[in-house]
């Protein structure tokens, strides 16, 4: 019995050696064949709203259900000089739109800077032509990382007006844009997320955050006009 065990086992080691060295020189000669680069899938909410109405605040607007409203108590590491600057909180998106108002003809503090190159704060008049420069001063600072810059006119039903930008390229922010009536209010916006930019995996979310910017745009009206 035991040399038929003998036996059995010599002939296996000559059947399985071939072809494993077969199987190994195959899978070095097959051709390598790249996979393509994936991202996790995210599940996107039902877009539904419900409306900003705050008393004092010059305006209102539709915003989502799925986001919340908060009052911004720093802007770019600067504290608000208005009490009507606020943010679009998109928390399951780590992503936020940052809303700032100035009325025209009012006054705000400006950054001045020195020769020494550092800054100071100055009280100034908004001047509507300023206003609507510092919006598209802030949008091409995306120059260094964008491959194009688009900005279009636009006008809602509810016969509010602005300019749209949409920044192309892993830019920080590629939705911007600013509403005004030109004579007593203006604000601006900007879709900021809180991770590296990048723009084949933000741009499911982006494009379905655009949708609720549609929506905020067309539902926002100024007060007391």
């Amino acid at each position: 019995m035991h040399k038929k065990h003998l036996v059995l086992k010599e002939v296996l080691k000559k059947i399985l050696i071939p072809f494993v060295a077969f199987s190994f020189v195959a899978s070095c000669n097959s051709p390598y064949v790249s996979k393509k680069r994936g991202y996790f899938n995210i599940e996107l909410p039902v877009h539904a709203y419900r409306k900003f109405d705050v008393k004092d605040f010059p305006f209102s607007f539709e915003y989502p259900i799925y986001a919340e409203i908060v009052k911004d108590s720093s802007y770019f590491d600067v504290s608000p000089e208005s009490p009507y600057w606020i943010n679009i909180d998109f928390t399951q998106f780590h992503s936020k739109i940052f809303l700032s108002y100035k009325s025209v003809g009012g006054t705000s503090i400006y950054k001045i800077k020195r020769a020494d190159g550092s800054y100071s704060d100055s009280n100034a008049i908004n001047i509507y032509d300023k206003l609507v420069n510092d919006a598209y001063t802030l949008t091409n600072k995306n120059n260094v990382v964008s491959n194009s810059i688009s900005d279009s006119l636009f006008k809602t039903d509810n016969g509010i007006g602005g300019v749209f930008f949409k920044v192309g390229g892993n830019a920080a922010t590629a939705k911007q844009f600013f509403l005004t009536d030109t004579s007593r209010h203006f604000l601006r916006g900007a879709l900021y997320f809180d991770v590296a930019p990048n723009v084949d995996s933000l741009k499911p979310i982006q494009d379905f955050i655009q949708i609720d910017i549609n929506h905020m745009l067309q539902t926002f009206k100024w007060k007391n006009q």
